[in-house]
């Protein structure tokens, strides 16, 4: 039911977001204000209310919409007139469909590693995908290559001022659709450009004594890296399944927006992250990347249970997951994983 009701709920919102010329179209907000909702589950589990932003419930599929939206189109406010990206994930999908909406043409460069799904997903938003390179870093050359061109736009899938400042809007929906002040937030990290709007949002909303559940994975832990060396520092390799939480270090800007907030860092294993995956797909009907299951895994392993029985969290108000979503998930792949890393079913 739950999994009907959000689908019903983006439906509506893209209808009327689709609504009128192209003109009045490329005016409109790009990100959707996603439900916050309950989870009876996850609440029970916590001994403390959860609420769920759904941000999966967004028009790219994530998260990153909010950012990649409000860069590009600052930039074509700036004059630019074609967007440039190497993301092959979230990001390049954010990219591609920001551009279709506010009719500009996009080019998304990817390694030979992208996924088949993900080049079909760009390629249905009209952009111009060019495979480039082994990985990330080959594509990411060639595109900055690219976007030497005259009034060309590159967009970064997580590195800007104007992309935290968009991701900041959740925290702007959050409390105002919450019931009371939240007790903490808790998120995904990969490069570090959610968890910098959400610090943003919090020191913009005075609230910056809301703590802030960082969850990362194995392989993929480039804020715990970098919180022990206490600077930026590149983690080598990415040897996690979380693919999309793939940044070999993460912004400065993190370091800039943390003073006053406490981050609590957490790392967990891509067999916990899949597991939260298949317990939110069965207790909420929808299904999301690994990269979410490790926010998700902060409640269903029992860090958030912790932080509340030790008094890290102690404000009564409700805990808030940024379900962020994700696009490289199918019931298919869901179940590669759960074999992959033999998960037993319960």
């Amino acid at each position: 039911m739950l999994g009907m009701i959000v689908v019903l709920f983006i439906a509506l919102s893209l209808s009327k977001m689709d609504t009128g010329s192209t003109g009045e179209r490329s005016s409109l907000p790009l990100h959707v204000v996603s439900p916050l909702i309950p989870s009876t589950s996850l609440s029970q589990l916590c001994g403390r209310q959860v609420l769920l932003k759904l941000d999966n419930a967004q028009p790219s599929g994530s998260f990153k919409i909010r950012g990649i939206g409000h860069f590009i189109r600052k930039n074509i406010e700036k004059g630019y007139d074609h967007v440039v990206t190497s993301s092959g994930g979230n990001a390049g999908m954010a990219a591609a469909y920001a551009s279709r909406r506010l009719g500009v043409p996009a080019t998304v460069v990817i390694p030979e590693s992208t996924p088949h799904l993900m080049i079909s997903r760009l390629k249905e938003e009209q952009a111009d995908v060019i495979v480039h390179g082994h990985v990330w870093n080959d594509a990411h050359e060639k595109a900055q290559e690219l976007a030497q061109k005259d009034k060309c736009c590159l967009v970064h899938p997580f590195d800007h001022p104007d992309i935290w400042e968009g991701h900041s809007t959740l925290v702007t929906e959050i409390l105002e659709q919450s019931f009371e002040k939240p007790a903490a937030i808790v998120v995904s990290v990969g490069g570090g450009g959610l968890l910098c709007g959400i610090l943003k949002g919090l020191h913009e909303h005075g609230v910056a004594d809301i703590p802030v559940i960082a969850m990362e994975t194995e392989g993929a832990h480039a804020l715990s890296a970098a919180l022990q060396a206490g600077k930026p520092v590149s983690i080598g390799d990415i040897t996690s399944i979380a693919k999309t939480l793939g940044a070999l270090s993460v912004t400065q800007g993190v370091f800039d927006l943390m003073p006053g907030i406490q981050v609590l860092s957490n790392v967990i294993t891509d067999k916990q992250a899949v597991v939260a995956c298949m317990k939110f797909a069965d207790e909420h009907h929808m299904l999301v990347e690994p990269a979410c299951g490790a926010a998700l895994a902060a409640g269903y392993c029992g860090i958030v249970q912790e932080f509340i029985s030790k008094d890290v969290i102690c404000n009564d108000g409700p805990v808030v997951f940024v379900v962020c979503g994700g696009n490289i998930v199918t019931l298919d792949l869901l179940m590669t994983w759960k074999n992959q890393l033999c998960i037993l079913t319960t």
